[in-house]
């Protein structure tokens, strides 16, 4: 049986009774997440990113954070404050992240559970991490909005940006800290937290705090476990025709269990599957590379290299374009290169939704690079798998038994306005 980390309704429940049964820490993490007061300009919310209108993501390649306007693929830059880059990885989707399964976060698994630590987490951090998150998925609400193409901004135009760039993250001056205060100063927000987190009337609103009721939003918000597949799983209906000969082939002959296991479709772990890399890549600022060799980036280990997350594949027909970089908009042709990504990688050409914005460095430049597109290569961990065009649409028809239909839009839905009385994303 499966353990909830953050208290959930039935997923059963229609979308009115979903709403009256919400807990009240949910609400108010619904506001926040919908909430621009949150970034260092005011100008961006969790939901920029994560809206339900692209499953949860935002429809986009590598998104558009800090000098971005507009939603989705239809965000475009700013021409008053252009964006200095775009975000290095795709904005991954939000789906059963109260699960207790999900123990480590992000494509490089940055974020994860480690009871040994006071906090209860191992993150970039190390000794500075506060305790007070409930879990990784409230921890993981840390770095977008200190990341200064993200959410923060960019050097001194704010005072969290100036915070950020000088290094000051926790502590009475840092930029949770600051954070924190404004949302504190908003009347509404102040008396709902006083209900929902009485302690914060005699301590004051942590971010911890404003961490902790977004991540109760998420987990009650896009709990997934209502599909068909769900259902033929707990004795109901099972799967028929091309779905059932999608989940065999998955199950079998594809080898996709072997990394997308069980209930959710992921081992937790981290694998090099060739996915074409594009954007600025993980470098630091002083580097010129713009190569991301994931998990790497979190062990140091040289066998590491090129591997990310498996994700879970609930409501993957919603939530493209594909792979840590977003580099195929299409799902099909995903899966064709993930069969054989050595192949796939020697015969890549872009077809990525990537807003039209002023960047530094090609878009496409590791690819461009032989070179670049051979690392990527001898890293990758799997024999290749033949698949006909008859096996990709067994697969993409199992793929469709995994939406769930409560979850697609959220059961609260996006608010009519949100406490600070900024602008909220549709």
């Amino acid at each position: 049986m499966r353990i909830w980390m953050m208290a959930a309704a039935v997923l059963a429940l229609a979308a009115p009774a979903a709403a009256e049964a919400a807990p009240e820490a949910a609400r108010l993490g619904q506001l926040l997440f919908y909430d621009k007061v949150l970034s260092g300009n005011r100008n961006i919310a969790c939901a920029t990113c994560h809206h339900p209108r692209f499953g949860t993501s935002d429809g986009v390649s590598l998104g558009v954070g800090e000098g971005g306007t507009g939603l989705g693929p239809d965000r475009v830059a700013d021409p008053a404050n252009p964006p200095e880059q775009r975000i290095p990885r795709n904005a991954p989707a939000l789906f059963n992240l109260g699960a207790a399964e999900f123990t480590h976060l992000f494509h490089d698994g940055r974020i994860e559970a480690d009871p040994s630590r006071p906090s209860g987490l191992r993150t970039p951090l190390e000794d500075e991490m506060v305790a007070g998150f409930s879990g990784v998925l409230a921890a993981q609400t840390m770095f977008p909005v200190l990341s200064p193409d993200e959410m923060a901004g960019h050097y001194a135009e704010n005072d969290v940006s100036t915070a950020v760039r000088r290094g000051v993250l926790t502590g009475p001056d840092g930029a949770w800290a600051l954070i924190a205060g404004r949302v504190a100063a908003i009347p509404e927000y102040a008396e709902m937290f006083e209900n929902v987190y009485p302690e914060t009337v005699s301590r004051g609103i942590a971010f911890t705090d404003v961490a902790n009721a977004i991540a109760e939003f998420i987990a009650y918000e896009w709990r997934a476990d209502a599909s068909r597949y769900d259902r033929a799983l707990d004795g109901g209906p099972p799967l028929d025709g091309l779905a059932a000969e999608g989940l065999a082939l998955f199950e079998g002959r594809g080898g996709c269990a072997a990394c997308h296991a069980g209930r959710f479709q992921t081992d937790h772990a981290f694998h090099a599957m060739g996915d074409p890399q594009l954007g600025p890549g993980k470098a630091e600022r002083f580097e010129r590379h713009q190569r991301d060799v994931g998990r790497m980036l979190v062990t140091g280990r040289a066998a590491d290299a090129y591997a990310f997350r498996t994700p879970s594949l609930r409501h993957v027909t919603e939530t493209g374009p594909w792979g840590h970089a977003g580099a195929f908009d299409d799902l099909r042709a995903y899966l064709r290169h993930h069969a054989d990504p050595v192949a796939g990688l020697a015969h890549y050409t872009p077809q990525a939704v990537l807003p039209a914005i002023a960047v530094p460095q090609p878009d496409f430049a590791m690819m461009d690079d032989p070179a670049e597109r051979a690392a990527i290569a001898a890293a990758v961990q799997r024999p290749p798998v033949a698949l006909s065009e008859a096996d990709l649409d067994a697969l993409l028809a199992f793929f469709d038994t995994l939406d769930d239909p409560g979850a697609s839009a959220g059961r609260l839905g996006v608010p009519a306005a949100v406490p600070s009385g900024l602008p909220v994303d549709r």
